[in-house]
């Protein structure tokens, strides 16, 4: 299940499956004392996403002191399955509105905007805390196509405790910003159609577990999941197990 919520996300950032694997970035480390200049700094955690790949390259051990979990804990599939039911239809839009933006910057100007928005995110002790993601491109093709991204994220709970997200692209260098953008709304929520319990089996189905293990997590036959999973089926319409997990992706169901 993992595995096909995550080609459905690549979709979004309209990777380029042609490439197999973006070129090493030279002077690397040059490049991020660069760029983490233009970031708040706080209680933060920081990590380079490989566009090619859908992959991170790495990922700060500081996320474990902001967050609780270890480097290891966090792809970017268990990342996006830490994201608020009420906010996945931002994240998915802002995804698609920075690949849009992006898009029709010249080469030239790539590396002079980075991307700003925030999320609420799960903790490794359930609490919801609100995430500021920034992130700018550190490596592009000829064409502008981005590569590798840094990403900082850092809690600002204590700043903005309620709210719905924003997404700004701040200039830099003396380009223009664009704050507090409207979006259109591709992946609005579906209303209320699924049960409490049919919402903790879709996921657990979210995070890979079959249905007997669900069975004996949640201490109920595997039967009974069963037709709990047929019933999300009818009820919602869909035909399949595999369309089911990315409609609840995109429509923030869980």
């Amino acid at each position: 299940m993992k595995i096909r919520i995550y080609e459905e996300t690549r979709k979004v950032w309209n990777i380029l499956s042609e490439r197999n694997d973006p070129p090493d970035l030279s002077l690397e480390m040059e490049v991020h004392k660069k760029v983490l200049s233009f970031f708040q700094v706080g209680e933060c955690y920081y990590f380079i996403f490989n566009a090619v790949r859908g992959e991170l390259d790495y990922m700060h051990p500081c996320v474990y002191d902001v967050l609780g979990y270890t480097p290891d804990e966090c792809s970017i599939t268990e990342m996006m399955l830490r994201i608020h039911p009420e906010d996945v239809a931002s994240f998915l839009e802002f995804e698609q509105a920075a690949v849009d933006f992006f898009s029709r910057l010249p080469p030239e100007k790539v590396l002079k905007y980075k991307v700003r928005y925030d999320l609420r995110v799960r903790k490794a002790n359930g609490e919801y805390v609100r995430m500021l993601q920034q992130s700018t491109c550190i490596q592009h093709d000829e064409t502008g196509a981005v590569l590798r991204s840094l990403c900082v994220h850092t809690d600002i709970t204590h700043l903005k405790p309620t709210g719905s997200p924003v997404l700004s692209f701040v200039g830099m260098d003396g380009e223009p910003t664009f704050s507090n953008l409207e979006i259109r709304k591709m992946f609005t929520p579906a209303r209320e159609v699924l049960t409490r319990r049919e919402k903790e089996i879709l996921r657990l189905v979210l995070g890979g577990m079959p249905s007997r293990e669900i069975a004996t997590h949640l201490n109920i036959s595997k039967l009974t999941v069963d037709k709990h999973r047929k019933n999300m089926l009818k009820k919602t319409g869909i035909k399949s197990a595999a369309e089911l997990v990315v409609r609840a992706v995109k429509e923030g169901w869980v």
